[in-house]
Protein backbone atom coordinates (compact mmCIF):
# COMPACT_ATOMS: atom_id res chain seq x y z
CA UNK A 1 0.00 0.00 0.00
CA UNK A 2 3.50 2.15 -0.25
CA UNK A 3 3.57 4.83 2.35
CA UNK A 4 2.73 4.44 5.88
CA UNK A 5 2.21 7.21 8.16
CA UNK A 6 1.64 7.61 11.80
CA UNK A 7 -2.07 8.86 11.04
CA UNK A 8 -2.19 5.65 8.89
CA UNK A 9 -1.23 3.50 11.36
CA UNK A 10 -3.15 4.81 13.79
CA UNK A 11 -6.38 4.27 11.57
CA UNK A 12 -6.24 1.07 10.58
CA UNK A 13 -5.73 -0.18 13.96
CA UNK A 14 -8.27 -0.16 16.96
CA UNK A 15 -8.60 3.78 16.99
CA UNK A 16 -10.14 3.12 13.27
CA UNK A 17 -12.14 0.21 14.05
CA UNK A 18 -13.57 2.25 16.85
CA UNK A 19 -14.51 5.20 14.76
CA UNK A 20 -16.11 2.84 12.18
CA UNK A 21 -17.96 1.32 14.94
CA UNK A 22 -19.68 4.55 15.76
CA UNK A 23 -20.75 5.60 12.71
CA UNK A 24 -22.58 2.75 11.09
CA UNK A 25 -25.56 5.03 9.78
CA UNK A 26 -27.87 5.22 6.92
CA UNK A 27 -28.61 7.83 4.77
CA UNK A 28 -32.27 8.85 6.27
CA UNK A 29 -29.82 8.72 9.84
CA UNK A 30 -27.27 10.87 7.91
CA UNK A 31 -29.35 13.23 7.13
CA UNK A 32 -31.01 13.83 10.11
CA UNK A 33 -27.09 14.23 11.72
CA UNK A 34 -26.32 16.81 9.40
CA UNK A 35 -29.91 18.64 10.01
CA UNK A 36 -28.95 19.15 13.59
CA UNK A 37 -25.46 20.22 13.64
CA UNK A 38 -26.01 22.81 10.10
CA UNK A 39 -29.78 23.25 10.05
CA UNK A 40 -29.38 21.17 7.15
CA UNK A 41 -29.50 17.68 5.63
CA UNK A 42 -26.19 15.99 3.70
CA UNK A 43 -28.58 15.62 0.63
CA UNK A 44 -29.74 19.30 0.27
CA UNK A 45 -26.04 19.92 0.59
CA UNK A 46 -25.10 17.89 -1.83
CA UNK A 47 -28.01 18.98 -4.01
CA UNK A 48 -26.29 22.41 -3.69
CA UNK A 49 -23.25 21.32 -5.20
CA UNK A 50 -24.03 18.31 -7.99
CA UNK A 51 -27.60 18.54 -8.69
CA UNK A 52 -27.37 19.38 -12.43
CA UNK A 53 -24.76 16.66 -13.12
CA UNK A 54 -25.48 13.40 -15.05
CA UNK A 55 -26.62 10.57 -12.77
CA UNK A 56 -24.27 8.44 -14.69
CA UNK A 57 -20.57 10.21 -14.09
CA UNK A 58 -18.10 8.39 -12.68
CA UNK A 59 -17.49 9.23 -9.03
CA UNK A 60 -15.04 8.49 -6.83
CA UNK A 61 -14.46 9.26 -2.97
CA UNK A 62 -11.39 8.45 -0.96
CA UNK A 63 -11.45 7.76 2.28
CA UNK A 64 -14.95 6.32 2.03
CA UNK A 65 -15.13 4.51 5.39
CA UNK A 66 -17.99 2.49 5.56
CA UNK A 67 -19.79 4.21 2.52
CA UNK A 68 -22.41 6.67 4.31
CA UNK A 69 -21.86 9.39 1.60
CA UNK A 70 -21.94 6.73 -1.08
CA UNK A 71 -25.01 5.05 -0.27
CA UNK A 72 -26.36 8.93 -0.04
CA UNK A 73 -25.27 10.01 -3.43
CA UNK A 74 -26.80 6.34 -4.76
CA UNK A 75 -30.19 7.35 -3.04
CA UNK A 76 -29.80 10.65 -5.15
CA UNK A 77 -29.83 8.49 -7.99
CA UNK A 78 -25.94 8.26 -8.89
CA UNK A 79 -24.91 5.09 -10.58
CA UNK A 80 -21.30 5.02 -11.02
CA UNK A 81 -19.99 5.14 -7.81
CA UNK A 82 -16.77 4.17 -6.83
CA UNK A 83 -14.05 4.45 -3.71
CA UNK A 84 -11.16 3.18 -1.60
CA UNK A 85 -11.04 3.29 1.97
CA UNK A 86 -7.64 2.44 4.03
CA UNK A 87 -9.05 0.31 6.52
CA UNK A 88 -9.86 -3.15 5.92
CA UNK A 89 -12.78 -3.77 8.25
CA UNK A 90 -14.68 -0.72 6.95
CA UNK A 91 -14.26 -2.03 3.70
CA UNK A 92 -15.51 -5.43 4.36
CA UNK A 93 -18.38 -3.75 6.34
CA UNK A 94 -19.12 -1.70 3.26
CA UNK A 95 -19.73 -4.74 0.93
CA UNK A 96 -22.30 -5.87 3.57
CA UNK A 97 -24.15 -2.56 3.87
CA UNK A 98 -24.10 -1.73 0.17
CA UNK A 99 -25.08 -2.48 -3.20
CA UNK A 100 -23.69 -2.16 -6.91
CA UNK A 101 -20.57 -0.02 -5.87
CA UNK A 102 -17.36 -0.74 -5.52
CA UNK A 103 -15.06 -0.16 -2.86
CA UNK A 104 -11.67 -1.49 -2.36
CA UNK A 105 -8.87 -1.21 -0.08
CA UNK A 106 -6.57 1.51 -0.77
CA UNK A 107 -4.25 4.71 0.23
CA UNK A 108 -5.10 8.33 -0.61
CA UNK A 109 -1.27 8.47 -1.23
CA UNK A 110 -1.16 6.01 -4.22
CA UNK A 111 -4.94 5.58 -5.49
CA UNK A 112 -4.94 2.10 -7.84
CA UNK A 113 -6.58 4.08 -10.60
CA UNK A 114 -5.39 5.51 -13.38
CA UNK A 115 -4.54 9.53 -14.58
CA UNK A 116 -8.44 10.79 -15.59
CA UNK A 117 -10.25 8.22 -14.46
CA UNK A 118 -13.06 9.71 -12.88
CA UNK A 119 -15.39 12.80 -13.88
CA UNK A 120 -15.58 13.57 -10.07
CA UNK A 121 -13.42 12.52 -6.69
CA UNK A 122 -14.44 13.64 -3.51
CA UNK A 123 -13.36 13.24 -0.18
CA UNK A 124 -15.94 13.94 3.15
CA UNK A 125 -13.93 14.41 6.44
CA UNK A 126 -10.24 12.82 5.13
CA UNK A 127 -7.85 15.53 4.30
CA UNK A 128 -8.37 16.83 8.34
CA UNK A 129 -6.88 14.03 8.91
CA UNK A 130 -3.66 13.99 6.49
CA UNK A 131 -0.55 16.01 8.27
CA UNK A 132 0.16 19.31 7.06
CA UNK A 133 3.65 17.83 5.84
CA UNK A 134 2.07 14.63 4.23
CA UNK A 135 -1.03 16.50 2.66
CA UNK A 136 0.47 17.63 -0.46
CA UNK A 137 1.12 13.93 -1.70
CA UNK A 138 -3.09 13.23 -1.33
CA UNK A 139 -4.11 16.18 -3.20
CA UNK A 140 -1.46 14.95 -6.37
CA UNK A 141 -3.21 11.66 -6.28
CA UNK A 142 -6.74 13.03 -6.45
CA UNK A 143 -5.70 15.80 -8.99
CA UNK A 144 -4.88 12.86 -11.10
CA UNK A 145 -7.26 10.93 -10.72
CA UNK A 146 -9.70 13.33 -11.58
CA UNK A 147 -10.53 14.00 -15.30
CA UNK A 148 -13.24 17.26 -14.59
CA UNK A 149 -14.44 18.14 -10.86
CA UNK A 150 -12.98 17.99 -7.53
CA UNK A 151 -15.49 17.61 -4.38
CA UNK A 152 -14.88 18.20 -1.07
CA UNK A 153 -16.58 18.49 2.37
CA UNK A 154 -13.93 19.23 5.36
CA UNK A 155 -13.14 21.22 8.40
CA UNK A 156 -12.58 24.92 8.05
CA UNK A 157 -9.87 27.34 9.02
CA UNK A 158 -8.46 30.58 8.01
CA UNK A 159 -5.24 28.94 8.84
CA UNK A 160 -3.71 25.80 9.52
CA UNK A 161 -5.29 24.68 13.08
CA UNK A 162 -4.62 21.48 14.98
CA UNK A 163 -7.25 20.10 16.79
CA UNK A 164 -7.24 17.49 19.28
CA UNK A 165 -9.04 14.27 18.71
CA UNK A 166 -10.51 12.19 21.25
CA UNK A 167 -7.72 13.09 23.10
CA UNK A 168 -5.20 12.29 20.59
CA UNK A 169 -2.89 14.85 18.78
CA UNK A 170 -1.44 14.66 14.85
CA UNK A 171 -5.19 12.87 13.96
CA UNK A 172 -6.80 16.21 13.17
CA UNK A 173 -6.24 19.70 11.07
CA UNK A 174 -8.51 22.16 9.58
CA UNK A 175 -7.19 24.68 7.66
CA UNK A 176 -8.13 26.39 3.91
CA UNK A 177 -8.30 23.59 1.98
CA UNK A 178 -9.75 25.25 -0.82
CA UNK A 179 -6.75 27.69 -0.90
CA UNK A 180 -4.10 24.31 -0.81
CA UNK A 181 -5.86 22.89 -3.76
CA UNK A 182 -6.13 26.12 -5.71
CA UNK A 183 -2.71 27.60 -4.78
CA UNK A 184 -1.30 23.86 -5.95
CA UNK A 185 -3.12 23.53 -9.06
CA UNK A 186 -3.27 26.84 -11.17
CA UNK A 187 -5.38 25.28 -13.73
CA UNK A 188 -7.95 24.80 -11.06
CA UNK A 189 -11.26 27.07 -10.76
CA UNK A 190 -13.59 27.36 -8.04
CA UNK A 191 -17.46 26.86 -9.29
CA UNK A 192 -19.02 26.84 -5.69
CA UNK A 193 -18.15 27.71 -1.96
CA UNK A 194 -20.01 27.44 0.98
CA UNK A 195 -19.58 27.46 4.42
CA UNK A 196 -21.79 26.00 7.16
CA UNK A 197 -21.81 26.99 10.35
CA UNK A 198 -22.71 24.38 13.46
CA UNK A 199 -25.60 25.16 15.46
CA UNK A 200 -24.22 24.98 18.42
CA UNK A 201 -21.02 27.22 18.02
CA UNK A 202 -18.78 29.00 15.73
CA UNK A 203 -17.63 25.99 14.08
CA UNK A 204 -17.30 25.97 10.28
CA UNK A 205 -17.28 23.49 7.90
CA UNK A 206 -16.27 23.95 4.34
CA UNK A 207 -18.16 22.43 1.05
CA UNK A 208 -16.46 22.98 -2.20
CA UNK A 209 -16.49 22.06 -5.98
CA UNK A 210 -13.31 22.83 -8.32
CA UNK A 211 -12.98 22.35 -11.47
CA UNK A 212 -9.93 21.43 -14.29
CA UNK A 213 -9.21 23.50 -17.20
CA UNK A 214 -7.81 22.47 -20.46
CA UNK A 215 -4.13 23.13 -18.88
CA UNK A 216 -1.84 21.09 -16.68
CA UNK A 217 -0.37 21.94 -13.86
CA UNK A 218 1.79 24.97 -13.69
CA UNK A 219 5.22 23.77 -12.38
Amino acid sequence: MGRVTKQIEKWRGQFGREYTDRNAIFPEELDKLYERNYGISRTKMNSMFIEDMNRSVRILEVGSNIGNQLLCLQKMGFTNLYAIELQAYAVELSKLRTRNINIIQGSAFNIPYRDGSFDLVFTSGLLIHISPGDIGFVLDEIYRCSRKFIWGFEYYADCLTEVNYRGETELLWKTNFVKLYLERFPNLRLVKEEKFKYLENDNLDVMFLLEKRETGRVE
